[in-house]
């Protein structure tokens, strides 16, 4: 089971909406125009359009089982007490005396562009339940850290 903010659910389930009624019609119409043009042995466009059709097809599949495995967060269920899913956590690592502000979240919204690291990350599965004030230790691939939770905040509230 996956938690999803709402934003993201309705950006899925717009993805998929858009995959299945639009470009799976247009692959579907590609692919028979290709094959009409004789041999497949040696049509690079047929190729190409079966291709096509069969990323789209693994897109649709992989979005319908996110939405079929994911529920949709209920913020105001959230302690705000604590390091949780769709919590703003501001640390220090302590070895650099670095602060750094990151928002928790679902591996399917994960970006750490935006500042969100996923919830089964090294950092985000150390920080997950963990009070301001506390400091815990994730182990990275390029050795252990030490974070000292700062501060928690929620957009939500």
């Amino acid at each position: 089971m996956e938690y999803l903010s709402k934003h993201r659910y309705e950006e899925i389930a717009a993805e998929l909406k858009y995959l299945i009624d639009v470009v799976y019609p247009e692959v579907k119409d590609n692919l028979a125009e290709t094959s009409a043009q004789g041999d497949r042995s040696e049509n690079a466009g047929y190729r190409e359009a079966r291709r096509r059709q069969a990323k789209t097809i693994s897109r649709i599949r992989f979005l319908q089982k996110v939405m079929e495995h994911s529920r949709v967060i209920d913020p105001n269920a959230l302690p705000k007490d604590r390091v949780c899913l769709l919590s703003k956590v501001e640390f220090t690592n302590l070895s650099t005396n670095t602060r750094m502000k990151f928002e928790i979240v679902s591996p399917h919204e994960m970006n750490l562009e935006a500042g969100k690291i996923s919830l089964k990350s090294p950092i985000g599965a150390a920080l997950m339940g963990r009070k301001v004030g506390e400091t815990v230790e994730a182990k990275v691939p390029s050795g252990t850290l030490r974070l000292k939770i700062e501060n928690i905040t929620f957009d939500f509230i």
